[in-house]
Formats: structure tokens, sequence, C-alpha cells
């Protein structure tokens, strides 16, 4: 069963008009009202660090009183801080006894983590609305069933709430959460793709020329756009002809990774994308093609990743693997039909200018499809449209995107068809984004660490790679280098201290301390050991993973990860095995743990 969702763009809240079933409303109970509201209330927040961080599962909370009142709200901000349900307890402060708790969707931001479960327990809510469950299947469910086994009252909607407007809140919640629910369904993020065309469907002149076809303003919604994607792809043809930037250009925040797709290699040898000073850029190119130039490239830093077939799904099925919820292509039409062709777009963004060009040879945003027949056309679901300047924005969806029954059976019910298979190998537990499965053994995970600071005090650090990356600056006698500890001390999230360091590393590499390549495995190490000594939920998972081997699954992080085809050194999954044996006590550690309960 699909749902197709109607009234409210994916990526803006500014008004538009829209195509859809008018709603003829019942007379729902005003409780529904009330509850429909706060919900798709909750649904609005959920997305508000779009742009300021890397896409995320968004989560909302809205806590209202017995009265109606919103006593307090939150968001997560990014992965790895504070639960949303946190930081709505902590806004309504007392009021929240009694209340009730408005979620767009089941908590479970960091797999491992129960603080935002405890924070509603603890604050004394009485009752819990559910938007959605949570879509992927590691977490489905369970922080429902544990809010309820406290005493709480939760109502699910579309399951315990029925109502054509708990229906159209319901919408809000799966909209705001697209990408996530269809990286849980198909094993590829959700991608959009964007082009600005003419009144007769053009996107250059015959002779290539395309600046400007759309407008200012158009522009900068596009900017936007890039803003909330995970990476940003062009073809080879684009980078020949435009030489783009590819930038947000919002003046901070999370800036998108570049990638260029290309099956020949055919590139120039100098171009705007492999300056990566300020954003990495990715080449994804068929296995063996112009090795020369592919470590020309590599050489200015862009990373190279060869396919045997290249093609747009198996692209997109390595960047699921690389973590990425949400992808913009803003590619030319040969490359654009290709990857719809492929069955991985989802969403289409069409910006019209009202300007007429013509040119028989004047290149269109879709190239060829095969089709023959009006009766083959795609048609787009959910269509809206928003004038933007001049220029008419056309948008909405290729695939609806899916309800939240699982596609693939969950081991249990594989093994129970067939007790020969089972669909995971036990002896290895790989681990990446904090919301998948063991997400708290992620660096990024939510849980502060206090280390001391050389003169017998303790420092508290929001994450493990908040100081793990501080540590690369620590004893630089340069003002530029405390400045830079400082900062991402108090960076908002592990993701911004991560981009602050790897930053000044790479553009100030003087300023890194003289003994860090030798020293940073053991910084990682006493980080670690202090983070799941004094968390005993955490080190009760670590020891659960007795007998498996723990691999870091960053395809593209060789020293860390274990690398795209196991090639990495795996080291995160190395240091926690051996804090696993320590706790075990297997073996002695080879230093004193330096840490202390927070």
């Amino acid at each position: 069963m699909v749902l197709f969702l109607g009234t409210k763009s994916y990526f803006y809240s500014s008004p538009v008009l829209c195509k859809s079933i008018a709603s003829n409303s019942s007379h729902n109970h005003a409780a529904h009202s009330l509850d429909a509201v706060y919900i798709k209330r909750a649904a609005d927040i959920a997305d508000s660090s779009a742009g300021f961080t890397s896409p995320h599962p968004n989560f909302g909370c809205v806590i209202a009183t017995p009265s109606g009142t919103v006593a307090g709200e939150g968001y997560l901000y990014a992965q790895g801080t504070k639960a949303a349900e946190v930081l709505a307890v902590e806004a309504a402060g007392g009021f929240s006894k009694g209340s009730t708790a408005y979620l767009n969707m089941e908590p479970g931001d960091c797999h491992g983590d129960h603080s935002a479960v405890s924070a509603l327990v603890q604050a004394g809510i009485k009752r819990v609305v559910v938007g959605i469950r949570h879509p992927l299947q590691h977490l489905h469910g369970n922080a429902i069933r544990s809010l309820r086994g406290q005493g709480l009252q939760v109502d699910v909607v579309g399951e315990d709430l029925k109502s054509k407007t708990m229906e159209e809140a319901r919408k809000s919640c799966l909209l705001v959460n697209a990408p996530l629910i269809h990286r849980a369904t198909s094993r590829v993020p959700f991608s959009v793709i964007k082009y600005a065309m003419t009144l007769d469907g053009k996107i250059a002149t015959s002779s290539g020329h395309a600046a400007w076809i759309s407008s200012k303003e158009s522009r900068n919604r596009v900017f936007e756009l890039r803003g909330r994607s995970d990476a940003i792809i062009v073809g080879g043809n684009t980078v020949r002809k435009d030489n783009p930037r590819l930038t947000a250009r919002h003046g901070g925040g999370h800036t998108p990774i570049r990638i260029v797709m290309t099956q020949t290699f055919n590139l120039p040898e100098e171009a705007n994308l492999w300056d990566i000073s300020d954003v990495s850029t990715i080449v994804v190119t068929q296995r063996g093609a112009r090795r020369t130039l592919q470590k020309l490239l590599a050489s200015k830093g862009v990373e190279v990743v060869e396919f045997d077939i290249l093609n747009p799904r198996e692209v997109m099925e390595y960047f699921h693997d690389r973590g990425y919820l949400s992808i913009l292509w803003e590619c030319g039409g040969t490359l654009a039909a290709s990857a719809i062709s492929s069955g991985v777009i989802h969403k289409v963004f069409a910006f019209v200018a009202p300007k007429i060009i013509g040119g028989k040879n004047a290149p269109s945003p879709v190239g060829e499809l095969g089709m023959v027949e009006m009766s083959q056309a795609l048609d787009l679901i959910d269509v809206c449209f928003e004038q933007v300047g001049p220029d008419m924005l056309i948008s909405g969806f290729l695939q609806p995107v899916p309800d939240l029954v699982p596609v693939i059976p969950s081991e249990d019910e594989t093994f129970a068809i067939d007790p020969s298979i089972t669909p995971y190998d036990s002896k290895i537990i790989f681990f990446y984004k904090t919301w998948d499965p063991y997400g708290a053994f992620s660096n990024f995970s939510p849980h502060p660490i206090q280390m001391p600071d050389g003169s017998g005090s303790y420092v508290t650090w929001s994450s493990v790679e908040h100081y793990y990356q501080a540590h690369k600056f620590v004893g630089v006698n340069e003002p530029v280098a405390k400045d830079c500890v400082e900062k991402i001390k108090s960076a908002k999230s592990p993701e911004e201290a991560a981009r602050m360091g790897r930053s000044m590393q790479k553009q100030r590499p003087d300023l890194v301390r003289s003994d860090w390549e030798g020293l940073k495995i053991d910084v990682m190490y006493r980080a670690l050991k202090c983070k799941f000594s004094i968390y005993p939920h955490l080190q009760s998972m670590l020891l659960t993973t007795a007998g498996s081997v723990l691999v870091e699954a960053s395809p593209h992080d060789l020293f860390w990860g274990g690398g795209r085809e196991g090639e990495g050194l795996n080291y995160l999954g190395r240091l926690l095995m051996l804090i696993r044996s320590e706790f075990l006590g297997e073996c002695s550690s080879p230093s004193e743990s330096t840490c202390t309960a927070l």
C-alpha cells in the first residue's frame, strides 16, 4: 500500500497552490482536531535545522498542557545532539507533568540511546501522540512499547486515532521524513532532480549558453535545495560546459558533497570542482577509465570511486551505504534520462521561465526515454505550483512515498520461512550512522564525556567526536589553534565539530600538533573507554557483541572505517573490540582509564 502525499511541498513551507483532491471535513471530535494541529506543528518544527546540518531523521516534539496551551517545543538539530523530546521537556519545565507530548515520529534518533523516552517519563508526561512509527526496522515500535510499558497512554495516528483530519496530519509526518522512509524501503537515497527551462522546454540555447534561464529568486531557491541535500550530482558534460561550483552559498552550515558521474572520465584537468578547500568532490566512473587523469585529480584531493558497471542505481546504492539520505541531481538531459529510467528519481523540481528561445538543436531537460506513445508518459503525483519571482516552480513526485510496511522480511520472518537462510552474518556487526543498528557505537552519538585537561580538572565534551577533533590542536602554542579548540568544544553538533577540525587540518596543517599521527589512536581510545565506562547501557550493548567482529562501515574512511570492500584498517572497530575485551577481563588495558562519571 502506498500513500499519496497532498498539500505540502517537501522542500518548502511557503504557500503553494497544489493539485489535490478536495477534503470535505467531517464532524471530527474537537480533541482530534487539536491533536491534528499539534502533530502538524511537530512535523513543521522537525525540519527546522534543514540547510544548517546534513540531512538526518527529522524529529519534532510539542508539549501541550491539558488546557491546550503549548508549554514547550524542541527538534533534533543534528545527529548526535539532544533529542527533540529532551529539549521540549526542558522548555516546558514543570508544565510537563500531566501534559500531552506530540511527536511527528516515534523516538529513535540514536540506536542504543533512550534519553527521549526517559525524558518524557521522568517529566510526568501523561499521554503521547505519535504521528508515524519509526521506519527503520531495528527501531520500529521500540519506543512506543517502552512508553506504554512505563504506563503512559500512547496514541499512534492512523492506528489509535483515525479521521480525515488525522490522516492529513499523518501525511505531514510522512512528508517531513520522506528521505528516511525511502532509505528504509528502497535502499537508495531520496533523489530529487532539478532543472530550469524556458517556456518552450529548453535548458540552453543551440550553442549551449544557459546563463541565466531562471531568475535570481529561483536560483536562491536552488541554493536552499542544495543545503537540504547530502550531495549534488552532475555529469561530465556539465563540468566541461558550465564549470560549476555547486555551492550552497548560505554563509555557513551544511555544504553538500559534489559528485561527478562520468563513464569515460572525459574531464578537464582544471575545474572549479577540483578545488576542495571548502567541500569535497567525488568522481564516480567506470573501472579503468583514464587512469592518468584519475591520478592527477587524486593528487588534488579529489576522491575517485570506480564501478565495474556504472549506472545510476549502482551509484545510488553505493551512496546509500555511505549513509546519505538525500541527493540532488542537477545534470543534463542524458544523465537525467538515465537516472529516471533506472527508477532512482523520486521527485522533480522544474523551474519554468517565461522565455522562448527556440532552436531545433537546443537541449531539453530530459533525454531519450524510449517512449513512443503518450500513454507511456510518466505522470507526477501531488503536483504543486508556486510562483518564484517571474518563474513558475512545478514540483511533484515520480514515486509515491511508501507506507511504513517493510518490503523486506525481518530476520525472524526469513528464518521461519527457511531455517537455512540467515540474512546477516552474526559474526560481523557493522555500525556507522547514529540511527543505524548499534548507532551508539558511533563517535557522533549524543553521549557527553568528561576528560582530564592536564591540570587535574575535568572538562565536559559533548561527544567523542568533539574531543577527538579538538585534540588535533591541543597544546599548540598559537592563538588560532587555541581558538579552534574552543570553537570545536562549543560546536552545536558532532557534525560541526568534525567539519571544523577537518577544515582547519586541511587549511592549516602547521597548526596540527606534531605528534598527532602517533597519538590519535590513543586519543580515540581514551575517549571511547570513557564513554563506555560511564554509560552502563552502552557497556551492556558492547558486551552483547562478544564473539563478533565490529566494523565501522564507512566506505570512504580507510583508517577508522572498514572501507568499501573491506580494504580499510577499521581502527574504530578494533578499539571497540579491545575495550570490550578489557571489560570482559580478557586482557589488560594499555593505558589507565582517564574518565569520570558525569
